[in-house]
């Protein structure tokens, strides 16, 4: 006798019901946090141990959206000098594919070059005031990293990830270390941008809610405008807003308890009224620029049209940093699909930006070194890719993820130092190649962190902040 065969409508509901049981079970063990993963949601605030001997403690990074140019600015290159108005075939970025001409014309660099410091590095004269403190800093002329466009380089710089939504690096460093002052944010990013991935950037993603970092003003606002809106009520005595802020936890609390401790967003709540509540004592002050004197305020730039705004972010990540605040990022963004750096035409424009950023992060250095800060914070500077050698249009470059410099300074790396190199021309890294995923691995290694082992189990895997890449540049560190 022949089986009886399950009609369609039963056969679709049985493997309906199976495929919902698999989706149940998946939803059931992201929900079921582990002990030590609630422990993690919980305690991610506190400063914990480094897995090893840090030579640092806190970051500041100094984020150029757009794409400066190196072979404009650190990375001198003669031949691109004795061969400018050559043409060259070049393939593979965003020229050259699908049959489109190869032929580029080479264009020397637009500003002249010169030796700087003890260690006779080249800068151009772009940046006079950052040239001055060559000897502080750690060139690394071999960087390339993933993606061509904006959006994907920004978000790789930022996550590791050219697509993916995964947690930015100094979320990363949150929750690995935890905060040094639990009384301010460990991450902040001083006026971040809403383009090329916006609060991405600066997002958690699946760590801990406690792990995002927190937005001060945005690119579109003046810097006098960059403060925590509502950090105060005036209206009010404290004794009533204790009482307000002793209901409000005791509701958090109470609907915590009923979830098992196992909502991320509910902790991330109780922990987020906790900090606003100490912050109240301690944020207006460190906001407040008005404190400092007219030669440290002068020295940043500020009082000055051109360096005023982002004189106004970098001297503010410096008193957060001093502050103790893990992970600090200085914007020079705004909210254009063209950001500030990039100039496919008209590369004469990255004089204007040159001017606004040049003495203000000259003036943080010079102030870090001085207060001893520098020994146990690093500074890092780059944008999310260089610029070719080749000329685009008349006067412009377009993107180069192939090769690019930044810079680092501060505990842990060689001074008045460089490491690898792009080719003749500056087009592709060649020597000493340092990836993306390399630095991020780096900046972990010199907080004392391995990037193997920083892991947060999401998804049915574990998650690292170098996805199963980076390699540890220690050629760089003293």
């Amino acid at each position: 006798m022949p089986p009886i065969l399950p009609s369609r409508r039963e056969l679709l509901m049985r493997a309906g019901c199976g495929f919902g049981a698999v989706a149940l079970q998946a939803m059931l063990a992201q929900a079921a946090v582990s002990e030590s993963g609630k422990r993690a949601v919980r305690d991610t605030v506190s400063e914990r141990r480094p897995m090893f001997a840090p030579r640092v403690k806190r970051i500041i990074f100094i984020f150029m959206q757009g794409g400066p140019s190196h072979v404009d600015s650190f990375d001198f290159k003669q031949e691109l000098v004795d061969r400018d108005g050559q043409s060259i075939d070049f393939t593979g970025v965003r020229f050259g594919d699908f049959g489109k001409d190869t032929k580029q014309k080479l264009m020397k660099p637009l500003w002249r070059f010169s030796k700087y410091g003890e260690c006779g590095r080249a800068v151009s004269d772009l940046f006079p005031n950052i040239a001055q403190h060559v000897d502080d800093l750690c060139f690394l002329h071999g960087m390339h990293t993933e993606g061509v466009a904006h959006g994907p380089c920004t978000l790789f710089m930022h996550t590791g990830a050219t697509s993916l939504v995964r947690p930015s690096i100094g979320s990363w460093i949150l929750y690995g270390l935890g905060t040094e002052n639990q009384s301010l944010p460990g991450f902040v990013s001083l006026q971040p941008s809403d383009a090329n991935g916006g609060p991405r950037n600066y997002a958690n993603a699946f760590l801990p809610a406690v792990c995002q970092g927190t937005s001060i003003g945005r690119t579109f606002q003046p810097a006098e405008q960059m403060t925590i809106d509502h950090i105060r009520n005036s209206q009010l005595s404290t004794e009533e807003l204790q009482r307000r802020y002793d209901l409000t936890q005791r509701l958090n609390q109470l609907q915590s308890a009923r979830s098992d401790h196992t909502d991320d967003e509910i902790n991330a709540v109780i922990r987020n009224y906790e900090l606003a509540w100490r912050m109240q004592a301690q944020a207006p002050e460190i906001l407040d620029l008005s404190g400092e004197t007219e030669a440290m305020a002068k020295s940043y730039g500020i009082g000055d049209k051109e360096t005023d705004q982002f004189g106004r972010q970098c001297l503010l990540a410096r008193r957060l940093s001093e502050s103790g605040v893990r992970f600090v990022q200085i914007n020079y963004a705004d909210q254009s699909s063209n950001p500030r750096w990039d100039q496919h035409a008209n590369m004469p424009a990255h004089a204007v930006h040159a001017k606004a950023t040049d003495k203000p992060v000259a003036g943080l250095l010079a102030d870090l070194k001085q207060r001893g800060l520098l020994e146990d914070t690093l500074v890092w500077w780059g944008g999310e890719f260089g610029r070719t050698p080749f000329s685009q249009g008349s006067d412009g470059r377009d993107h180069n993820p192939k090769g690019f410099t930044v810079f680092l300074a501060g505990g842990g790396v060689k001074t008045g130092f460089s490491w690898g190199s792009t080719d003749e021309i500056g087009r592709l890294a060649v020597e000493g190649k340092v990836h993306m995923h390399d630095l991020h691995a780096t900046i972990l290694h010199l907080l004392g962190v391995d990037h193997e082992q920083l892991t947060f189990r999401y998804a049915g895997r574990n998650f690292r902040p170098t996805d199963v890449y980076g390699q540890v540049v220690t050629e760089i560190m003293s």
